[in-house]
C-alpha cells in the first residue's frame, strides 16, 4: 500500500495524454511539436512489474527499452547531479513516484540501496545489502508493490521497501527474503532476474544456473545450461516464456509447475575472444522482446562475431531465424555490451566497442586487441511488415554512452552521448565532455542536446537512463544519479 498522499500520487502518474508536451528541435533553436511515436506496440504490461518504462533498468520485464512517458520537453534543459560515491547503473520508479537507485559504491563496493527524492534526486536513505559479484546487485526491478525485487551476495532473493515512520522519515527494510542456497552453489551468483506471469521470480546466475523461485510458498527449482556457457546479463521474461542469453546461445525457457525447462535453444556466433568494450566473451545483450502484434513476437540479441557485429532476430515461438544483420558499420565498431531498443518493427543497436570501463567480471578473460578507441555506433533494423527477413534503416556513428530509451510518448530516443576531448578524434580521456541527447528514431539525427558535465565524475559507462513521471531523465553515473529537466 503506498503511503503517498492521493493527490500527489495522482499528480505524478497522471495520464500520458496530459503529459504530452512540444519537443525543442536543435540545441538553440525554437520549440517544435512532435507527435507521440509510431513505433509500437510494447510488451504488455506485467501484472507482477511496476509502472512500464520504469519497473526495470531496461524499461519492462521483456526489456524493450521503451517508455510510455516523455521526457525532458520544451525549455532550456538543465541538469544536477545527486553525488553518491558510487556507480549507479539501476534506477527505477515504481507507482508512488519515488526513485529508487542499486548502486555499488567506489569503496568496499557493497550494493546499496538509495531511495531518492522525485523533485530534487537527492537520497532520503539507504540501505546497503551483502556483497556478491560484480554483477550482482546491478540488475533488479520494481515489483506490483512498488518493492525493490534483487538477488545480494548472501545468494538471498531479498523485496526491499520504502516506509515512512511516525515522524516521518523515511525507511528502507528488507519486507521479504528467501534463500536460493540450496540451488546456488558457494562461488555462483545470481546476474538477472525478472518476474513470470505466474508470480514466480525467474534467475540466472553466473555460471548457467537458471532457476525460478516463489517467495510466497518458498519454493527454488533450477536447471544447469551446457557446461562452459555463463551469463553476463540480464533476463527478459514475456507471457510465451523467459528468454536468457548465454555467452554462447540464447534460449527460451518455461516452467512446469515451477521446474525450468527448455522450449529451445539459438547459438550465436561468439567470436574468438572478448572485444574492448565488452564484459564478456559473448554476446553483451540482455534479450529484448519486440514485433508488430503482441509486443513480444520477437527476441532480439547482438552477436559477437569478429568482424563485424550482427543483430540476430528470432521467432519466439520456436527460435527459428528472421534475419541476422551486420550493424554498426558507420562506426566501425563490431560489438556492443547495450541491450537492443525494441518496438513494434523496429530495432536499434547501440554500439560499445572500445569503450574505456574500469573493470570486468572475474572470467571475463582478456580482451583481443587489449584496447580500442571508443567507436560507438547506432544502428536501426526493421523486421520486414510480412515477416521474412529485416532491412537497414539507418547507421550513424553517434557516440551513446548509455543504453538509449525510446520515447512512445514523445516519440524521441533519449540517452547520453561521449565526445571526444579533442574534437575528430575517436580517443577517451578522463577529461571527456558529456551530453544529454535526443534524437529522432526515424532518421537518427540529433534534435536537441545539452551538456551535462565534463570529466570522469559524469562517466554513464554504459548504463541506462531512465525517465521518470514528472518528465525528468535519471540516468546513473560512475559517482551517482543525473537528473536531467527542462524548465
Amino acid at each position: 500500500m503506498s503511503l503517498l498522499p492521493a493527490r500527489r500520487r495522482s499528480a505524478r502518474w497522471r495520464p500520458v495524454g496530459a503529459l504530452l508536451a512540444a519537443v525543442v528541435l536543435g540545441c538553440a533553436g525554437p520549440a517544435t511539436a512532435v507527435s507521440p511515436s509510431p513505433f509500437g506496440p510494447t510488451p504488455p504490461h506485467h501484472p507482477y512489474a511496476g509502472p512500464d518504462g520504469t519497473a526495470t533498468m531496461h524499461g519492462d520485464s521483456g526489456s524493450s527499452d521503451t517508455t510510455p512517458l516523455p521526457g525532458p520537453g520544451v525549455g532550456t534543459l538543465s541538469s544536477s547531479r545527486t553525488a553518491l560515491a558510487s556507480a549507479c547503473p539501476t534506477v527505477l520508479v515504481g507507482a508512488d513516484g519515488y526513485p529508487v537507485a542499486l548502486c555499488t559504491p567506489i569503496f568496499g563496493q557493497v550494493p546499496t540501496v538509495h531511495l531518492l527524492d522525485p523533485d530534487t534526486g537527492s537520497s532520503l536513505t539507504s540501505l546497503k545489502l551483502t556483497k556478491g559479484s560484480l554483477l550482482g546487485g546491478v540488475y533488479a526491478y520494481i515489483d506490483h508493490q512498488d518493492r525493490l525485487v534483487v538477488a545480494d551476495g548472501s545468494r538471498s532473493l531479498l523485496r526491499v521497501g520504502h516506509h515512512r515512520d511516525s515522524s516521518g522519515d523515511w525507511n528502507l527494510t528488507v519486507d521479504r527474503s528467501l534463500s536460493l542456497a540450496s540451488v546456488i552453489p558457494e562461488g555462483d551468483a545470481v546476474t538477472g532476474l525478472a518476474p513470470d506471469w505466474d508470480g514466480r521470480v525467474w534467475f540466472a546466475t553466473g555460471a548457467g544456473r537458471v532457476g525460478t523461485a516463489d517467495d510466497t510458498t518458498g519454493t527454488v527449482n533450477a536447471l544447469t545450461l551446457p557446461a562452459g556457457e555463463r551469463v553476463a546479463n540480464s533476463i527478459s521474461t514475456a507471457p510465451q516464456g523467459t528468454a536468457v542469453t548465454t555467452t554462447h546461445a540464447t534460449y527460451l525457457l518455461t516452467s512446469d509447475g515451477g521446474t525450468p525447462k527448455v522450449l529451445w535453444r539459438k547459438a550465436y556466433d561468439r567470436g574468438s575472444a572478448r572485444k574492448p568494450g565488452l564484459l564478456s566473451w559473448g554476446s553483451g545483450s540482455t534479450p529484448t522482446f519486440f514485433g508488430p502484434g503482441s509486443g513480444t513476437e520477437y527476441i532480439a540479441v547482438v552477436d559477437n562475431a569478429d568482424d563485424t557485429a550482427h543483430l540476430n532476430v528470432y521467432r519466439t515461438a520456436d527460435g527459428s531465424d528472421v534475419c541476422s544483420v551486420p550493424v554498426l558499420t558507420a562506426a566501425a565498431g563490431p560489438g556492443s555490451e547495450n541491450s537492443p531498443v525494441g518496438a513494434g518493427r523496429s530495432v536499434f543497436v547501440a554500439g560499445t566497442y572500445g569503450y574505456p570501463y574500469p573493470a570486468v567480471p572475474d572470467g571475463a578473460g582478456p580482451s583481443v586487441p587489449a584496447t580500442a578507441d571508443f567507436a560507438g555506433g547506432l544502428t536501426r533494423v526493421d523486421v520486414r511488415p510480412d515477416g521474412a527477413g529485416c532491412s537497414l534503416v539507418w547507421d550513424t556513428a553517434l557516440r551513446s554512452a548509455a543504453v538509449p530509451k525510446l520515447s512512445t510518448a514523445d516519440g524521441l530516443l533519449h540517452t547520453v552521448v561521449r565526445d571526444p576531448l579533442i574534437p575528430g578524434t575517436r580517443g577517451t580521456s578522463l577529461l571527456d565532455p558529456f551530453r544529454y541527447v535526443q534524437i529522432d528514431p526515424a532518421d537518427g539525427r540529433v534534435t536537441r542536446s545539452s551538456q551535462v558535465g565534463v570529466g570522469s565524475l559524469y562517466d554513464t559507462l554504459q548504463m541506462a537512463g531512465t525517465i521518470a513521471p514528472d518528465g525528468a531523465y535519471l540516468q546513473g553515473t560512475v559517482t551517482g544519479v543525473l537528473r536531467i529537466t527542462a524548465r
